[in-house]
Formats: C-alpha cells, structure tokens, sequence
C-alpha cells in the first residue's frame, strides 16, 4: 500500500473521486477549476473550496494579515478563470493554540481585505484546534450556465494567451526561502510577488462577456501544468512560441546562473490566467481585458497534436508536465 506522500495529492483526489456517486447532469465535471450546481431558469450556483495550510503554503517571511487574504486570492482566481463574480464566503480556521490574541485579528484583517478587494463578504464558518493553521475557505457565486468558461473546450487554431507576465513568485520564494540575492528594486518586485498576489477577476469577468475564450484555468500549479491541464480536458496540443518570461526573472536568473524558462514553466503561487481564444474574436477580447487595466498576452496557438512544445529560435522541444503538488513537491 502507498501512502499519501507516494502517491501525491492528484492521485489521492483521484482515488476518492472514484468512492463517489456522480450527481446526474454535473454542469461542471470533476478536475474543474470550480463546481456547479443547476438552479434552473439557466443558472448556475458557483462553488469553490481551497485551503491555506501553514506548513506548505506559508512561506517565511508572511505575515498572518497576508496568509489569510492569500488564501482568498487562492478562492477568487479560480473563479476568475470561469469569469464567475464571486459573492459570499464561508471561513473554517484550524488554530494552533500557541496563536495570540493580536494573531486572531490579523487573520481576520485578512480575510476581511482579501473578500472586499473583489466584492465578496464573509458570512459565516467554523473554528477549531490543530496541530498546524489551517485556512479553508469556500466561495459562492451565480452564473448564467451558456457563460461559464470551462477547461475543455480549446480548438485547433484558437490563440493561446495569458493574463500577464511568468517566474516572478517561483523567484521570490529562491529569495525568501533559499537565500538567493537580487538588487533591491527587483529583490522587492519578486517578493512582492509572493506575499502579496492578486487574483485576475476583472479580466475573466471581461473575458466573460466577449464570448471569444473556450478554454480558460488558473495558473496556481504553474505555467506547464496549466497548460497540461487545458490539453487533457479540451484533447488538443499547444505550440508555445513566445513564452511569458518576466524582465525581473530575465535578471535575476542571469545574476544567480539560474534558468529562466525553468522559473517561468515549473513554478507556481501565481494567479495569472493561461487561456484559448477564438482567432477571429482576438481583438474584441484583448480590447476588453486593457479596458479594465490588464493586459492579454498571446503566447502560442492550439494544434491537433496532443503535445505541448516549445519553440525557441526555431527549435522545438517538449513542455513537460511538471508543477507543484501538495504531498509530493519540496518547495523549488
């Protein structure tokens, strides 16, 4: 018999999905990005849950204030990726008893700014002991069921994009936790990165609207797992050809000898949007994401071929797999 460690977290959810009875007519299938619930009259209930852990989702250096708006940003973004405004919030905290008084406000300081940030309020939960500080929160939301942007609908030809720039929090935690350096203003950027992420939800609320994305995820496991991830569900390939690298993370891998490609496909904690757009709705979408303050970057196309590559000064190579997994990974 394997235990959990041997067997990672994605095989653990798989096992226990398998004891399960399917509800009749799921609109959204297992290994989503969210649940979903039909309400009838073409609607949709949105539900999300996630949890902060301290031992493997605190890194040095955060305080209590970030760690519990983290673990809203970590909700929201996955709602972000469906286009579902988010609308109310239930909190389950584990505490260890060591935490004082002061400890309790700033958690819920956090949460408190993490859910008014995107216009969401906490309305209820749960408290109880643990051994380590447990933050699980689930969110709710409603949206129209011909609106919701799954991860299995990418077609050959549509645009491959992302919400912005990669690398930036695999960086900050070599800084945080391994000690590498940086200057001070790319050293701030790149930490900044990992105490304090933001959720993309004004863009996949505008993406929404557009009607021009099939296929869309939250970027939280990585770069090369999201997009592994769209390809399995939406059965197509990706040719990557002009890959997401952050400036800061160009810098910073050139200063401590480190690869930049492998900061920016292999990381995680980062809460862009990896997404498939319909090339003749490129513009509308694109137009619609800077209207609210973001950016669209196109960073390859969709093929047939169920393969995910690379292509560097017209040479191909394959984007393997890879991504953080609660169970398996050592923090990189």
């Amino acid at each position: 018999m394997h235990n959990s460690i041997e067997l990672g977290e994605r095989k653990i959810i798989e096992l226990v999905w398998k004891q399960l009875e399917r509800m009749p007519k799921m609109p959204v299938a297992f290994g989503d990005d969210v649940s979903a619930c039909d309400l009838g009259d073409g609607r949709l209930a949105i539900l999300k849950t996630d949890m902060l852990v301290d031992k493997t989702d605190v890194p040095l250096g955060m305080s209590l204030w970030q760690a519990a708006r983290k673990a809203v940003v970590m909700n929201i973004s996955d709602f972000a990726a469906k286009g579902v405004k988010p609308i109310v919030m239930l909190v389950s905290l584990g505490l260890p008893r060591k935490l004082a008084e002061r400890d309790m406000r700033e958690i819920g300081k956090g949460l408190n700014a993490g859910v008014r940030e995107y216009g969401a309020y906490v309305i209820g939960g749960d408290t109880n002991e643990a051994s380590d500080l447990v933050i699980s929160l689930s969110l709710f939301g409603i949206a129209k069921k011909n609106m919701l942007i799954l991860r299995s609908g990418a077609k050959p030809e549509d645009i491959v994009a992302v919400t912005g720039f990669f690398g930036k929090a695999s960086a900050g935690l070599k800084i945080l936790l391994d000690g590498f350096k940086a200057p001070q203003k790319i050293r701030k950027i790149l930490v900044e990165s990992v105490l304090m992420p933001h959720a993309r939800l004004k863009e996949g609320l505008a993406l929404s609207m557009t009607r021009a994305v099939t296929a869309s995820i939250d970027s939280s496991d990585g770069l090369a797992w999201s997009l592994h991830e769209i390809v399995k569900a939406s059965n197509v390939g990706f040719l990557i050809d002009k890959l997401p690298v952050a400036k800061e993370v160009e810098r910073f891998a050139r200063i401590n000898e480190l690869d930049p490609l492998e900061l920016t496909l292999y990381g995680g904690e980062e809460y862009e949007l990896v997404l498939t757009v319909k090339p003749r709705l490129w513009e509308k979408a694109e137009k619609a994401v800077e209207k609210v303050g973001g950016k669209l970057l196109p960073i390859g196309r969709v093929t047939a071929e169920k393969r995910v590559l690379l292509e560097i000064h017209g040479e191909r190579r394959v984007i393997e797999p890879r991504g953080w997994e609660h169970f398996k990974s050592v923090r990189i």
